[in-house]
């Protein structure tokens, strides 16, 4: 605590209050409501629910809210507001092959069986501000068809039908999925831990190191075999009952990448692919986590871990920002002790170093000083 600071605990206790006062700001204009977060700033709800490992809107809009718009404090609101909440158990795995698809496109193939759907996307937006917005104008309604039932095969499995791409692989029996909210991180990971890290990990830093496997950092060559957006159900099983229970929907956003593989001794020339899945719709997030997931499976494919996107410990620990926040922000807590400490040192060999350079002068200082 700043006891050193004027004032002692009433100074910390104004600070809330002037930062209360500063969050809702003028009180002239209406204060936002969290519906109006929650449907029209959909996307950072999303990310906060995401990173914040917490499926809830209002919270996650809550938590923006009390963060004044600052992500990753909200997403630190989240995460320490989900640590009270009760473990009731694990649902079954999504199925992301039955999702509600609300968007899905592939840059593999052009005619892919099912369509291709564009869905709410920025992609073809010319990022020009629209000052109609700010008129509140009214928004026209958009256009809707009748639901068609196609089936939509994976990208992957339609590849897996020549023997190009690895196969999924099977779950042993007896593994238990780990629980990076309830177990320490150790290394190396396996992978449903490291792709747990990556789900929640910042999506900045994850998409830079995305961007660097792209530009030569691992010898990544990648294309977008699918990207899906759309809903999934979510299934428990209860001991009691003899069938899996609904427990709602939730909005997941997943992509597969599929990337080149030379082969090695074990295995032929492939296609290998690397995953991402996160909640709400957060394809870039997605995308990041996938491209970073394949570059962390280079030694899994025998490949030489030369970048920093390939080193598991280097990415994993460096990519919660709730983590890097704490400890880059302690810097502004008092270090007094500890600085007067490197004072005296540097004091020390400074006087150490000008008795060498200039004994003259030092004799000349001592002297002084005493």
């Amino acid at each position: 605590m700043y006891v050193a600071v004027k004032g002692g605990e009433a100074a910390i206790a104004n600070a809330h209050s002037l930062l209360a006062d500063r969050r809702r700001g003028d009180r002239s204009v209406p204060a936002l409501r969290l519906d109006q977060i929650v449907e029209q700033l959909a996307l950072g709800v999303d990310r906060v629910m995401s990173e914040g490992s917490l499926y809830d809107r209002e919270l996650a809009a809550l938590a923006i809210v009390q963060a004044r718009g600052d992500m990753i404090e909200a997403i630190f609101l989240v995460r320490a507001y989900r640590t009270t909440l009760p473990r009731f158990g694990y649902t079954r795995p999504i199925d992301t092959g039955a999702m509600l698809v609300e968007r899905r496109v592939s840059a593999t193939y052009k005619d892919l069986p099912g369509g291709q759907l564009l869905g709410p996307t920025f992609d073809y937006t010319h990022r020009l501000l629209d000052p109609e917005l700010a008129a509140g104008a009214d928004v026209a309604e958009p256009l809707q068809r009748e639901s068609e039932a196609h089936a939509m095969p994976r990208v992957s499995a339609i590849l897996a039908r020549e023997g190009l791409i690895e196969p999924d692989g099977e779950m042993p029996g007896d593994h238990v999925p780990g629980d990076i909210t309830r177990e320490p991180l150790e290394f190396p990971m396996a992978r449903d831990i490291r792709l747990q890290a990556l789900s929640r990990g910042d999506e900045g830093f994850l998409l830079a190191l995305g961007y660097s496997t792209q530009r030569g950092y691992a010898r990544n060559h990648p294309f977008v075999g699918e990207i899906r957006i759309g809903e999934v159900e979510l299934e428990l099983d209860v001991p009691e009952l003899p069938f899996a229970v609904p427990l709602g929907k939730m909005r997941v956003t997943e992509c597969q990448m599929v990337n080149q593989f030379k082969g090695s001794a074990k295995a032929p020339p492939q296609f290998t692919r690397g995953y991402g899945l996160v909640f709400g719709q957060s394809e870039r997030k997605a995308m990041a986590m996938a491209l970073c997931d394949r570059a962390l499976r280079a030694t899994e494919l025998g490949e030489d871990v030369v970048a920093a996107a390939q080193d598991e410990e280097f990415v994993i620990s460096h990519s919660d920002n709730v983590q890097a926040t704490g400890f880059v922000e302690h810097l502004k807590l008092p270090h007094y002790v500890d600085f007067q400490a490197e004072l005296d040192l540097v004091r020390r060999m400074r006087a150490e170093y000008e008795a060498r350079e200039n004994p003259a002068r030092a004799e000349d200082k001592r002297e002084a000083a005493e």
